[in-house]
Order: structure tokens, then sequence, then C-alpha cells
């Protein structure tokens, strides 16, 4: 996608991203991000919780969020991207998510143009995961909203 972004104005719909939750991703990311909360891994102790059930990390899921953003921006994403997210309901083993995006204002600078996102990750039951706000810088030779 990122090669289009020259289409990209105000209304424009970012391609959406799906992921399935998967209590193996979970336990991936708890080694990598060394949170081993049990909320998170242990599935007995997180069904005796008001959660009812293992819940995957709220930053693994916002990585979705980024990996949206970058197949959409590539580098300029990865440079200048910025994020201001809500976290809305928990995403749990076996939630299909879909993550979304709409370019919400475009200004000219001089060197680029700042572009910011509204954001979005639902699950198939139609439930806010996390909504938000993105902001990414593109040089102008790359762009033109």
């Amino acid at each position: 996608m990122e090669n289009s972004f020259r289409e990209l104005k105000v209304g424009f719909e970012l391609p959406a991203l799906k992921k399935k939750v998967r209590q193996e991703d979970i336990n991936l990311y708890a080694k990598a991000s060394r949170d081993f909360n049990p909320i998170h891994i242990d599935e007995e102790f997180a069904r005796q919780t008001p959660a009812g059930g293992t819940i995957a990390h709220g930053m693994l899921v916002l990585a979705y969020v980024s990996q949206m953003m970058t197949d959409v921006f590539g580098e300029n994403w990865l440079e200048s991207g910025e994020l201001n997210v809500r976290f809305k309901t928990p995403a749990r083993p076996g939630d299909n998510l879909t993550v979304s995006g709409k370019v919400k204002k475009c200004i000219e600078e001089n060197t680029c143009f700042t572009v910011t996102c509204d954001v979005l990750c639902a699950n198939e039951k139609g439930e806010t995961v996390i909504s938000g706000e993105t902001v990414v810088r593109v040089k102008k030779d790359e762009n033109r909203c």
C-alpha cells in the first residue's frame, strides 16, 4: 500500500488489518515484554477474575494498530508516527480483530505533510477494543494530500 498513498486525502479509508488473537501469541508477547501477569498467561487464574479468562496485553493489540500504519506509511510511520489512543475493551483469545483508520486531517508544512487519522480496533462483536488518533509526517516528495 505504501506506494499508493499519493491518493491520500481527508476521508480516505486506510486498508483494514485483520488479526485473530491467539493464546500462543499472547504467551510469546509475555516472553518478549517480560510481562508475565497471570491475567495474560494463566488460564486457570484468569478464569477466577472478573475478566473471566485471559486477555491480551494492551501493547500487543496496539502493535496491530502500528502494523496497519506501517503498511500504509512505511518508513514515514516508523520515523515520525505518534499514537494517542484509549483502551476500551480487552481483547481475548479467539477474538477476530479489525483495525481500521480514516484520514481526518492533512496539513501542508515546509518539507512534509502532517496526516492525522482516526483509528479503531474492534472485535467481531463490534466492541471497540482501541480507539484514538495517529499522526504521521510524510515527506512532500512522496505524497500529495
